[in-house]
């Protein structure tokens, strides 16, 4: 039987649960953003297929995570989860099986409380017992939510849940998602792999912008293994415009957010496809260095956002909030550049290297609403 192991990090960085898990921040797809609880059997396979057949798997996004309402009911001897059979009469290990098949990953959901916020059947205090059945079933990711709880102890709940997966021995990827409550990013890293430091996003733009501020103030919490998650990804389900998008997409990369999609992969727009198959833009996302990137400047509408790679060059990203186009200095200061350091600034978006720059690097126009992405890189 396998044990858990707590690794202790850096002097002042948070414990780190162990499970060989999450070494960059996970990628994949889930259900609930676009299709809430109108899920079946055939909506996985065909979004399976498409991500696979559209080139997602092999740009990094393998799981594939089915959102609440997937389970009905408890055997009423056995204590076992039922799955809704009308919506997945073959099952849920037939998922499994058939992701596994296509080189993707199964993940699940469940709720530590009574029951789910949609009312199906929660985990708490059958924690083993649920367990143990996502591993018969070959799960590798459960996210696990904080509806309907008989008791305001939220770690121990989320901690009773971590023991219980640990004890089957099969490796699942464990997503908290506790909203953020009850100082998460002290306890978080050394019980989940991801934990929510907010509420859930909505697919609008000045909501989507709050949840990725409020998230920063916990950047110092993340590294490989354990990461801050601000909720899933909102591109291609219409509500904000292609710039806003992008650099939703941006700021998700930037701070090492879980790229989890949230639309239709069976109905993709060829922009919304550039955005979410943009491999630097994802390569920033799952640099090994593990470095959360931070807001180093703000001065409304504009603000810097900066984090270090783990070749030496940093990811930067410039952000306008404003109505209107604005334009921008940044200066090495800023972004802890030596003074004298002369750097290679490559446009992630348009993917090619602007120039090199010497002591700070401006840009003519940034788009109204919308982020420049860049690479910034010392030169030899």
């Amino acid at each position: 039987m396998k044990s858990i192991a707590i690794v202790l990090l850096a002097a002042g960085v948070a414990l780190a649960l162990d499970n060989g898990l999450g070494l960059t921040p996970q990628m994949g797809w889930n259900s609930w953003n676009h299709f809430a609880c109108g899920i079946n059997e055939t909506l996985i396979i065909d979004t399976m297929d498409a991500i696979v057949d559209s080139g997602f798997r092999d740009a990094g996004y393998v799981y594939v995570n089915l959102d609440d309402c997937w389970q009905l009911s408890r055997d009423e001897q056995t204590k076992k989860i039922i799955p809704d059979m009308n919506a997945f009469p073959h099952g849920i290990k037939y998922l499994a099986d058939e992701a596994h098949k296509r080189g993707l990953r199964l993940g699940l959901y469940s709720d530590a409380g009574t029951l789910t916020c949609q009312r199906r059947p929660g985990s708490i205090h059958y924690e083993e017992i649920d367990a143990q059945t996502y591993a018969d079933w070959g799960i590798d990711y459960l996210k696990y939510d904080n509806c309907y709880h008989d008791t305001p102890k939220y770690r121990e709940r989320y901690e009773a849940m971590r023991d219980a997966l640990n004890k089957t021995g099969h490796p699942i990827f464990f997503s908290i998602c506790e909203w953020g409550i009850d100082h998460i990013e002290e306890w978080g890293p050394a019980t989940g792999n991801s934990w929510r430091t907010t509420m859930d996003i909505r697919d609008e733009w000045l909501w989507m912008l709050s949840l990725i501020q409020a998230n920063d103030k916990l950047a110092k919490y993340a590294h490989p293994g354990a990461w801050n998650d601000p909720d899933m990804l909102e591109v291609g389900n219409g509500g904000m415009t292609y710039d806003q998008y992008r650099a939703h997409m941006s700021l998700w990369a930037i701070a090492k957010a879980p790229l989890i999609i949230g639309c239709d992969m069976r109905n993709l727009t060829s922009e919304t496809r550039d955005i979410l198959l943009n491999k630097e833009v994802i390569a920033v996302n799952q640099d090994p260095l593990g470095y959360q990137g931070r807001r180093v400047y703000i001065n409304e509408p504009l603000s810097v956002w900066a984090g270090d790679l783990s070749d030496g060059s940093k990811a930067v990203v410039l952000l306008n909030t404003d109505d209107k186009p604005h334009s921008m200095d940044v200066s090495w200061e800023t972004l802890s550049f030596d003074p004298d350091a002369k750097i290679n600034v490559r446009d992630l978006w348009e993917h090619r290297d602007v120039g090199v720059f010497h002591g700070s690097f401006s840009v003519g126009e940034i788009k109204p609403t919308a982020a420049n992405f860049y690479r910034m890189s010392p030169t030899k």
